[in-house]
C-alpha cells in the first residue's frame, strides 16, 4: 500500500541519494539545504509503499522566502498558487502509477489555491514528465532558462 507521509531523520540519506541520482532533472540537494526547505516548504513528504522508501515530493504554498527562481517566477505573475518542487520515485517504483498517486494527492492540496504550478526540463529534455503533464491537464504559462538548461513553466487550474 502507498502512502505520503512527512520525512523523518531516518529518511534523510535515501532523500539525498535519490535526489542526486536524479539530479540533472532537479536542484542539487544536500542536508544543510533540506533542513533550509524543510523550514519554508508546506510538505516534505516521503512516499513509502509497503515500508519501502519510493521516493518523495517536496512543495511550498505562496508567500515563503523560498529562493528559487522558478518559485519567483510564479510569485510575480500569481497572486495564489501552490509550487511543486521536485518529486522523485525511486528507480525501484517507477511505472507503478505512484506519480499518479502523489499528483491527486498534491492537487487536492493545491485546490484551495486555485492552480498548481510546477516546471520540467526542456533542456535536457524530461519526455515523459512532459507527456506525464499534458495527460493530466498542464498548460504551458512561460519559460526560463538558456541553451545549458531550460524548463517550461506548467500550471493546472483547480476548481476548489
Amino acid at each position: 500500500m502507498a502512502t505520503l507521509r512527512p520525512i523523518t531523520p531516518s529518511d534523510v540519506d535515501d532523500v539525498l541519494a535519490l535526489n542526486e541520482r536524479n539530479v540533472v532533472k532537479l536542484a542539487p540537494l544536500d542536508a544543510a539545504r533540506l533542513t533550509e526547505i524543510q523550514d519554508w516548504a508546506d510538505r516534505v513528504d516521503v512516499l513509502d509503499v509497503d515500508g519501502a522508501f519510493a521516493g518523495f515530493v517536496v512543495t511550498f504554498g505562496p508567500g515563503t522566502p523560498y529562493d528559487s527562481d522558478n518559485y519567483r517566477w510564479f510569485t510575480d505573475r500569481f497572486d495564489d498558487f501552490y509550487y511543486l518542487d521536485r518529486i522523485v520515485l525511486h528507480e525501484d517504483f517507477r511505472r507503478r502509477g505512484l506519480g499518479g498517486f502523489v499528483y491527486d494527492d498534491v492537487e487536492e492540496t493545491a485546490r484551495k489555491h486555485g492552480r498548481l504550478a510546477l516546471e520540467v526540463n526542456l533542456v535536457p529534455r524530461n519526455d515523459a514528465s512532459l507527456a506525464f503533464h499534458e495527460g493530466r491537464g498542464y498548460v504551458e504559462v512561460g519559460r526560463i532558462g538558456d541553451d545549458d538548461h531550460l524548463v517550461t513553466l506548467l500550471t493546472k487550474e483547480l476548481e476548489a
